[in-house]
């Protein structure tokens, strides 16, 4: 699935709400203005007299109704103005306004009840804390892998950034990701996986720290530049620390070696590649056998109780249930 992510923030709703407004009070000040200098064109059925307040009341109802005879056009060139240019105008001001009470009363009460639902009814969604470049590449990755977008929720403080997100058709949500009311919105208790990426360290460790506070068993997957700080985040309660400045460093450094490490390794990070690096529990009948009798795939690790084995382990020659395994899959 192909999805472009970058483009132009729309216009805020109050600035869509008072172009609309000013297009309406600039067609009634126009037809106001003719019917003032043509006042002698028309003809009041009460007092012969035809004021300025008669004026605004005959455009007003002119303009959205076909009015009720008591100031009427006699002279034909008003009559043609109110044939052929108030009585198109009558039906753009009503179709305008009709659109404006749908688009911000209508339509943000139908989105807001939505929301709501949708909210309540969150269970083993992905959560994506901070929408900035990592988890800009995330939620494109995850939808190509065929996640569906109803199970992802971006959760950033960045009106903008949730604009480009909600293009492509995820929930949005804004707040701190690191408040506990934020995420308990977010309901990460029934969350399957929590991505951070807030473009700081401390503020991604944060997040993870309040996460794994309010859900022991979400799975956390958290963005640290520093290397440093990895120790930290992994304590704070994250599952996979990832550091994009290391990674590109041994892609850079591969490279050198041959241009095609890199190309595979990239390959092995991403869907669009023709092979996949997949992880997996073993399954009930492979239970006793070796890695080299798998065959989904070329499998290259074994994690036992949360810790790779060496392959000089005894051990490892003889999968165990509850064994986890990477494995490279032809995706093509």
């Amino acid at each position: 699935m192909h999805m472009t992510l970058k483009r132009q923030p729309r216009l805020r709703p109050w600035v869509q709400f008072a172009i609309r407004m000013s297009i309406i009070l600039a067609m009634i000040v126009f037809i106001v203005a003719f019917h003032w200098f043509e006042r002698d064109a028309l003809k009041d059925q009460i007092d012969g007299h035809v004021s300025f307040a008669d004026v605004i009341y005959f455009t007003m109802i002119s303009a959205t109704t076909t009015g009720y005879g008591d100031v009427v056009p006699v002279t034909e060139r008003a009559r043609l103005f109110d044939a052929l240019v108030v009585t198109p105008i009558r039906v753009f001001f009503l179709l305008l306004l009709a659109g404006t009470a749908y688009t911000f009363i209508i339509k943000r009460t139908w989105n807001r009840w939505l929301m709501k639902l949708i909210q309540r009814n969150l269970r083993d969604h992905i959560l994506l804390a901070g929408f900035g470049v990592s988890n800009d590449k995330a939620l494109e990755e995850l939808l190509s892998r065929g996640i569906d977008a109803k199970r992802i929720v971006v959760i950033d403080k960045n009106r903008e950034a949730l604009d480009r997100a909600s293009e492509c058709g995820v929930a949005v949500l804004l707040g701190d990701a690191s408040r506990d009311e934020t995420l308990c919105a977010a309901h990460v208790d029934r969350a399957a996986a929590l991505l951070v990426s807030t473009g700081r360290d401390d503020s991604n460790i944060l997040v993870v720290l309040t996460a794994r506070k309010l859900s022991s068993s979400v799975k956390i997957s958290v963005t640290i530049r520093e290397t440093d700080n990895e120790d930290i985040a992994r304590q704070a309660g994250a599952d996979t620390v990832i550091n994009p400045v290391s990674f590109t460093g041994l892609l850079l450094a591969s490279s050198l070696e041959g241009p095609y490490r890199a190309d595979y390794l990239a390959d092995l990070a991403t869907s669009a590649g023709r092979v996949e690096l997949r992880e997996r529990v073993i399954s009930a009948d492979e239970v006793g056998r070796s890695l080299q009798e798998i065959c989904t795939g070329q499998a290259v690790r074994l994690i036992r109780d949360g810790k790779p084995q060496a392959a000089s382990d005894a051990d490892y020659q003889r999968l165990r249930p509850g064994d986890r395994i990477l494995e490279i899959i032809d995706s093509t």
